[in-house]
């Protein structure tokens, strides 16, 4: 047997190999899966850089504790992604139907049994672990409306935009309790995406976005900690901008290539270092080419999602799986426009980077609910593009 007919023969058994795995590999979107990957080997990379001094600063005796962590939280967060890439599309719904019950179940016990820091509850002490349900309640609520307004368009007498809108001002509720405005907005923004993408008369979609203005505004009147972020970011002159002036000295400390890993100096001095205010740092030791490639793959993950979602002929997968990447690139974009103080300062975590068990997880549980909803499968795409390539499993 020639050695070309083997390796065909190889390559078509490779290409019908009927295992789950293979079929979930020859199926899902491996350019985004590579696009991940780098992000969470960055994420692990800049935990490295980070934990130093963030365990000096909140006096933790092993320097690398956070980083150990990280990679703790990337190999499970790695294996959820996987895991539920591979569920169909009802597994899909049905993960999203449990995971939102759960998540709202938490969050309205909270009040009572939640952890406090900086003046919110947000957080379930778990042993060593704290977890946060709002992160798993945002994909979970993303998947959720998208099914209702899909199902409210077939016209068989089901309330779907109702019960959309009940389960979206559910989420917000509970979220303004803890308060917890930058969820909200991030909610906000992509249940509005899922309520335009769903073919809803734009009329509607102005009310609601005249309503989420208006709400928005009134949580600078609500909340102290809100207008006082607001205050600093416009009169910076009269107000303690410590946070956002360390985070533009260690971006600007960087320059084109940054000093070198583990030598960045101005880290030291930014609180949330870790966490929210990691991409300076990656910034400060890797330099302005790096950031710029970071943000490009964040880019490139958001644009192929959504032209792959657009491409979808279901109505529900494709508004669930562009709502997901919309709410993966705006958390970066806040989180990134927050760093070069664009906005006033929100807690939001950078996906795949920031340090944090329940950010790392809930962002896997994301991409692999939209890897999902984008796979192969017979049908799924139009001009029978999905046909052609998923022949094998027909």
């Amino acid at each position: 047997m020639s050695h070309v007919h083997r390796h065909q023969q190889a390559h078509a058994f490779a290409r019908s190999d009927r295992s789950p795995v293979g079929i979930w590999w020859w199926t899902t979107d491996r350019w985004m899966l590579g696009a991940v990957a780098a992000l969470i080997a960055v994420g692990v990379m800049m935990s490295f850089a980070a934990s130093p001094a963030a365990a000096a600063r909140m006096n933790v005796g092993d320097p690398f504790h956070f980083a150990v962590r990280q990679c703790v939280f990337a190999g499970v967060g790695a294996a959820i992604l996987i895991a539920v890439s591979m569920l169909d599309v009802r597994g899909v719904r049905r993960a999203a139907f449990f995971i939102y019950l759960a998540a709202i179940a938490v969050m309205i016990a909270l009040p009572f049994m939640g952890h406090t820091a900086k003046g919110a509850t947000r957080w379930l002490q778990l042993g060593g672990f704290t977890l946060q349900p709002s992160e798993f309640m945002k994909p979970a609520l993303i998947v959720l409306v998208s099914w209702m307004f899909a199902e409210g368009q077939k016209g068989q007498g089901v309330p779907g935009v109702s019960i959309a809108f009940g389960l979206y001002f559910l989420s917000v509720a509970l979220l303004l309790v803890q308060p917890d405005v930058g969820q909200t907005v991030l909610i906000t923004v992509a249940f509005g995406a899922a309520f335009w993408m769903a073919g809803v008369p734009l009329s509607w979609v102005m009310l609601l976005g005249g309503a989420a203005v208006v709400g928005l505004s009134s949580t600078y009147f609500l909340f102290p900690h809100v207008a006082s972020r607001v205050d600093r970011f416009l009169s910076p002159d009269k107000a303690d901008t410590h946070q956002v002036d360390r985070a533009a000295e260690a971006i600007a400390a960087g320059g084109l290539f940054g000093r070198g890993p583990g030598e960045g100096v101005m880290k030291r001095h930014v609180p949330d270092l870790h966490t929210d205010f990691i991409y300076s740092v990656g910034a400060e030791e890797y330099g302005l080419i790096f950031s710029l490639l970071l943000i490009a793959l964040f880019g490139f993950i958001v644009v192929r999602g959504l032209y792959r979602a657009m491409r979808l002929t279901d109505p529900f997968e494709q508004v669930a799986a562009a709502g997901l990447f919309v709410l993966v690139g705006q958390q970066a974009f806040i989180n990134v426009a927050v760093n070069l103080n664009m906005i006033p300062t929100k807690g939001m975590t950078l996906p795949f980077i920031s340090y944090g068990g329940s950010s790392m997880l809930a962002i896997c549980l994301t991409v692999g609910m939209a890897l999902a909803l984008t796979r192969r499968r017979p049908g799924a795409y139009s001009q029978g593009e999905g046909l052609a390539k998923a022949g094998a499993f027909a």
